[in-house]
C-alpha cells in the first residue's frame, strides 16, 4: 500500500465509529466546523487566505496541546485536495523521511500535491530536520510541521527560512464549551443518542479544567457521559470525570520558563498575591522545589538587595529547609519566603552598580593597584614604595582615613548609588558620612 493511501485524521462520514475516542470522532472535517484561532483563520486572516486561494507553502503551527493543529493541517490537505501523508517525529528517522520523499517526488511528477505532516517536529535532531531542506526547496512537498516548543530554539534556521510560523493559541472556554456543545448535540458521531442534560456552568467547568485543550475537554466529556445516570451529568459526576485539574506543564520548555519569569516579576513588582498563584502553579505542576528555591534566593539578591539584607538570610534559611523537610512539608517555606520577598523593600542597587563595575572594566584599561595598597613583604618591595602611605583605618579614631583606594585615573567613581528605600536610606546617610568625615581628615591634613 502506498504512503498516499493514509486519509488525514477523523473518520469519512461511512467509517465505521465503534471504538473511536470522542475527540477523534468529533474532529472538525472543514474550516467551518473549526473552532478558534481566528486571528489566522478570520476572514481576511493570512493564512484563511492562503487556503483559499490555493497557494499553500510550507509552514510551522507553533502552539499548545489540543489547540487544533493536527485537525489544521488534515483541513489544510483536504481544502487543496493535496496527499497528506502524517509523520510522526517520535516513531521515524532518517530512513523513513528518505522513503517518503521519494513517494512525495513521484507524486510531484504526476501533477499531485503532497502535504507532509510531521508531528512534533522539535523532536526531530539537526541531522534529520536538514533531511526536509531540499525536499522542500525543489517543492516536492508542501511541510507542515507541528510543535509545543518554539520553533526560534527547536528548528533549525535553514528550515524556518523556509516556512511560515503560524502561532496557534490555547482555546477560550467559550470555544471549547461550543465544542462540547455540539458534540453533545451531533448524532452519530457524537453524543446526540443519549440525550443527555447537563447545566451550562458545569459545561463552563470541564472547559475550564481543560486548560485551553479542546482533546481534554472531549474526553472529560466522553468520562462523564459513561459516569452519567439517567441521563444527567451532575456535579458529582464532572468531578468524578475530572479527578483533578492536569495543568499544562513541561519542566524543560518554555511554559516552564514563561511561570517562572511571571513568579519573579511578580515578586518585583511587590504583588504577593499574583506570585504566590505563579508558585502554586509550578509546585501543583511538580515542578523541582530546590530550583524554585534557588530561583527565590536569586531575588533576594538581585531586587530586593540591601534595602533589607535579611532577605537573603530568609531565603537560605528557606532553602536549608526545603531541602531538610521535602515535599509537602517544605512547600509552605517556599510560600512563606514568597510572601515575604513580595513585600520587602525592593532595590536593585547593588545589582546596578556590579554592572556598572563590569562595564567600566570592560571598556577601559586595566588600571595599576596603587602603591600603597600593596603589601611589602620582601625588602625589595618596600624600597620600591610599596605601602608607604597606607593608612591602616584601625588606627583612626573612628576608623575612617582620607586614603584613596581607587586608582588615580578612576578617583570619584561612583558605582553604588543607594535607593531611597528600606534599609539603602541608612546606608546613605552612612555614605553622606564618610564623604564628609574623609573631606574634614583630608583638610585637618592638609590645612592649606
Amino acid at each position: 500500500m502506498s504512503l498516499f493511501d493514509i486519509t488525514p485524521p477523523g473518520p469519512p462520514p461511512d467509517e465505521d465509529l465503534t471504538g473511536r475516542p470522542l475527540a477523534d470522532r468529533m474532529r472538525p472535517r472543514t474550516l467551518e466546523e473549526y473552532v478558534g484561532q481566528e486571528h489566522i483563520l478570520g476572514p481576511g486572516k493570512p493564512l484563511r487566505s492562503q487556503i483559499e486561494k490555493g497557494n499553500l507553502t510550507s509552514m510551522i503551527l507553533w502552539g499548545p496541546p489540543g489547540a487544533g493543529k493536527t485537525t489544521l493541517a488534515s483541513l489544510i490537505a483536504r481544502r487543496s485536495s493535496a496527499d497528506f501523508v502524517p509523520f510522526s517525529a517520535v516513531l521515524s528517522g532518517i530512513k523513513e523521511i528518505k522513503a517518503v520523499m521519494v513517494d512525495a517526488e513521484r507524486a510531484r511528477r504526476a501533477g499531485r500535491t503532497t502535504v507532509l505532516f510531521v508531528d512534533e517536529i522539535h523532536r526531530f535532531n539537526k541531522a534529520q530536520q536538514d533531511a526536509f531542506l531540499p525536499y522542500v526547496e525543489r517543492g516536492d512537498v508542501i511541510l507542515i510541521g507541528a510543535t509545543t516548543e518554539n520553533p526560534s530554539f527547536e528548528v533549525i534556521s535553514a528550515l524556518l527560512s523556509r516556512t511560515r510560523v503560524y502561532s496557534l493559541r490555547s482555546l477560550e472556554i467559550a470555544e471549547i464549551v461550543a465544542l462540547l456543545e455540539r458534540a453533545l448535540n451531533t448524532p452519530v458521531r457524537g453524543l446526540a443518542e443519549q440525550h443527555l442534560t447537563v447545566a451550562g456552568e458545569l459545561l463552563e467547568e470541564m472547559a475550564t479544567a481543560a486548560n485551553g485543550d479542546a482533546r481534554s475537554a472531549l474526553n472529560t466529556l466522553e468520562l462523564a457521559a459513561q459516569l452519567a445516570e439517567n441521563g444527567e451529568i451532575t456535579r458529582q459526576t464532572v468531578a468524578d470525570a475530572l479527578q483533578r485539574k492536569v495543568l499544562f506543564y513541561d519542566k524543560s520548555g518554555e511554559e516552564h520558563f514563561n511561570l517562572i519569569s511571571a513568579l519573579h516579576k511578580s515578586v518585583r513588582s511587590s504583588d504577593a498575591d499574583a506570585a504566590l498563584y505563579w508558585l502554586a502553579r509550578m509546585m501543583m505542576a511538580g515542578e523541582d522545589r530546590m530550583y524554585l528555591a534557588r530561583r527565590l534566593v536569586r531575588m533576594a539578591v538581585e531586587d530586593i538587595g540591601l534595602a533589607d539584607p535579611r532577605a537573603v538570610e530568609q531565603a537560605i534559611a528557606c532553602m536549608q529547609t526545603v531541602h531538610f523537610l521535602g515535599v509537602p512539608e517544605g512547600d509552605q517555606a517556599l510560600a512563606q519566603l514568597t510572601i515575604y520577598l513580595a513585600l520587602a523593600s525592593k532595590s536593585d542597587a547593588s545589582y546596578q552598580a556590579l554592572n556598572r563595575a563590569n562595564l567600566l572594566i570592560q571598556t577601559s584599561k586595566q588600571e595599576a593597584v596603587p602603591l600603597h595598597l600593596r603589601n611589602a613583604p620582601t625588602r625589595l618591595m618596600k624600597e620600591m614604595g610599596y605601602s608607604k602611605g597606607y593608612q591602616h583605618a584601625h588606627k583612626e579614631v573612628d576608623a575612617v582615613t582620607d586614603m584613596s583606594c581607587m586608582p588615580e585615573a578612576l578617583a570619584g567613581t561612583v558605582f553604588y548609588e543607594p535607593l531611597n528605600r528600606g534599609f539603602e536610606q541608612r546606608l546613605q546617610e552612612r555614605l553622606d558620612w564618610l564623604k564628609q568625615r574623609r573631606s574634614e581628615k583630608l583638610s585637618e591634613r592638609n590645612p592649606d
